[in-house]
């Protein structure tokens, strides 16, 4: 199975994801990685790990749509089985999702569909929920509202801080996204 991995920041899901390559532990192909920011430490993540990278930088266009079709263009070319969302922290169009029509997968911080958006955590610890998480799940033009594929839940500590919080919630989401990464690779979850 072939990915294409989108990247906003530190790439720490996409970390796990090439050590698990390297060891043996997932048996996919990462075609490649790509930003819609330069200089993201998961993009060097990847290209010292020896992968293809690509940045599409949104802040250089100025109309939202040329951004979405260039993205789109760039992630078809290296002819993806499944394009992964890891903390790729923008909302892609319409078009993006029909062109890989069940095939984009996202990670979130919470356990949706409670909590969607770029502030999951925050959202949590602000409601006062006693357990938070992490979900994977398939993309649709929606906020995180795609078909849920696996959860896994994390107890909110007395005196937790977002940050605290939230470097747990990865260990889980890391461990999650394998799991649903090597399943799907399996045939075990079809795509949608």
């Amino acid at each position: 199975m072939r990915i294409v991995v989108l990247v906003s920041g530190t790439g720490s899901n996409l970390q796990a994801v090439l050590d698990a390559v390297r060891d043996g532990r997932l048996d996919v192909e990462i075609a490649a990685v790509g930003s819609d920011r330069p200089g993201t430490q998961g993009v060097r993540r990847a290209a010292d790990a020896g992968y293809p990278t690509f940045v599409v930088p949104f802040r250089d266009y100025p109309v939202r749509a040329d951004w979405n079709r260039d993205l789109t263009e760039k992630v078809a070319s290296y002819d993806p089985d499944l394009v992964l969302s890891s903390g790729f922290m923008r909302i892609v169009d319409e078009s993006f999702i029909a062109r890989f029509d069940g095939r984009y997968l996202n990670t979130h911080p919470a356990l949706l569909p409670s909590f969607p958006g770029a502030h999951g955590v925050r959202d949590a610890l602000a409601y006062g929920v006693k357990v938070t998480g992490c979900t994977v799940h398939w993309a649709d033009a929606g906020v995180d509202t795609g078909p849920i594929l696996a959860q896994a839940a994390v107890e909110v500590l007395d005196g937790d801080t977002e940050e605290t919080l939230h470097e747990r919630i990865k260990v889980q989401e890391r461990r999650l996204l394998i799991e649903t990464l090597d399943r799907i690779s399996r045939g075990g979850i079809p795509k949608l």
